[in-house]
């Protein structure tokens, strides 16, 4: 597996720390000067990423979705970039988990401005006019809201490529644990920082998964890892992510976990956590704007497969405090 050092003319090949890597999201208000915040936020960024060819479908866009998220979301909200340099995402995030609804006819020549019924979606104003000014569009649903999402264009343009929503949960009624699954427990987990590693795997998996949807051919490592991460994922019932996350959301700081999975499993937990080294490697390299893992991130995951191999030899579970207990008299 290995990444594509294509770089298209008119983009300069810039990686080195002028580019903005693991930006902080913008918080919004839910009032219209937030508006204007956002565009002014966006330009900025374009312009540190040598993307002034964007500029202004990165302003119509935002525009668009903030006003949109104000409008018709619910709080928090905020915009961030996501992506890579040479293909940057903008990203309006509300607290809100009902998928927007995309234009219908997204291949058709001229968009009527006075067709109220074209225009109008869940989202307020409609998305017409944010794919109007992207190459790649759509929303991912997750688990405290949704973020709506565009790549920008070079210029406005009538005809636009069809909207994505991905993140709504499947339901698991097609899914069997194996015969031989056991209970793999996990005890007195942090929960601040396993909630933490939830939102980097979610956000990472999204972004590996958009990556490999628009930019297959630029991008082949992100395929190779989404297909991994969805190897992973086979593993669990679909909805299990959520469902730990929400319940870790009710507990305290200190919780006690278990999840099914079979001891057959054990090599693809082992390649999972190489995928994970893989992964931070890709987002060091400034190809991919998100968050690689932190040290605190990457010593939970390593407990986690640590315990589910231990587990698996029928060893009994170790807790998470254990071990940073050992970690505190070995220093």
């Amino acid at each position: 597996m290995g990444l594509s050092s294509a770089c298209p003319s008119h983009i300069p090949d810039r990686r080195g720390p002028q580019v903005p890597l693991n930006k902080e999201a913008l918080p919004l208000d839910a009032s219209p000067s937030s508006v204007a915040a956002a565009r002014r936020w966006v330009v900025t960024v374009c312009e540190e990423l040598g993307r002034d060819d964007l500029v202004e479908c990165a302003e119509l866009g935002v525009s668009e979705l903030v006003t949109n998220a104000i409008l018709h979301g619910e709080a928090p909200l905020s915009v961030r970039v996501r992506g890579t340099v040479h293909h940057p995402r903008i990203e309006v995030y509300d607290g809100s988990r009902r998928p927007p609804v995309l234009p219908s006819d997204p291949f058709r020549e001229h968009v009527d401005h006075d067709d109220d019924d074209a225009l109008l979606t869940t989202n307020g104003r409609g998305l017409a006019l944010v794919a109007m000014s992207s190459t790649a569009w759509g929303a991912s649903v997750e688990l405290r809201g949704k973020v709506v999402w565009f790549e920008p264009a070079r210029a406005v343009h009538d005809r636009y490529p069809p909207g994505i929503i991905d993140g709504v949960e499947d339901p698991d009624s097609d899914w069997t644990p194996l015969p031989d699954s056991m209970t793999v427990k996990l005890l007195d987990v942090d929960v601040p920082l396993f909630l933490s590693t939830i939102t980097q795997y979610s956000n990472l998996r999204r972004e590996l998964r958009l990556l490999a949807l628009s930019h297959d051919h630029d991008y082949p490592l992100a395929g190779d890892l989404s297909q991994m991460f969805a190897t992973f994922e086979r593993q669990f019932p679909p909805s299990s992510l959520h469902s730990v996350s929400a319940a870790l959301l009710k507990s305290g700081d200190r919780t006690d976990l278990s999840f099914q999975a079979s001891p057959r499993s054990s090599q693809v937990f082992r390649t999972m956590y190489d995928m994970f080294e893989l992964a931070d490697s890709f987002c060091r390299n400034q190809r991919l704007l998100s968050l690689a893992r932190t040290p605190e991130q990457v010593e939970l995951q390593g407990w986690l497969l640590t315990e589910f191999l231990r587990q698996a030899d029928g060893q009994e579970p170790t807790a998470w405090s254990a071990r940073a207990n050992d970690h505190a008299h070995a220093s």
